[in-house]
């Protein structure tokens, strides 16, 4: 999974998908999961970093890693 090449993503956490004309906002730790997805930095790494950044369970991070995704797949900002 990794995000469309198109996207844009800025350091406030301003989103863009210039082929649909539409943008979101999103927090830091949003931010950086979308940079990292954008790297294509795998699943597992992600977590990884969250739960050593962000002093996060590994439950919850992947309850919400997870929630993250499905709503950024919703927004059609991500390839498979």
């Amino acid at each position: 999974m990794k995000l469309k090449n198109n996207i844009a993503i800025s350091e406030s956490g301003f989103i863009f998908n210039p082929e649909i004309g539409t943008s979101f906002t999103t927090n830091s730790l949003g931010v950086a999961v979308l940079k990292q997805l954008k790297d294509q930095t795998s699943l597992e790494k992600i977590k990884e970093s969250i739960i050593k950044n962000y002093e996060v369970d590994p439950i919850t991070c992947e309850k919400d890693l997870d929630d993250f995704l499905r709503i950024a797949n919703q927004y059609n900002l991500l390839e498979e």
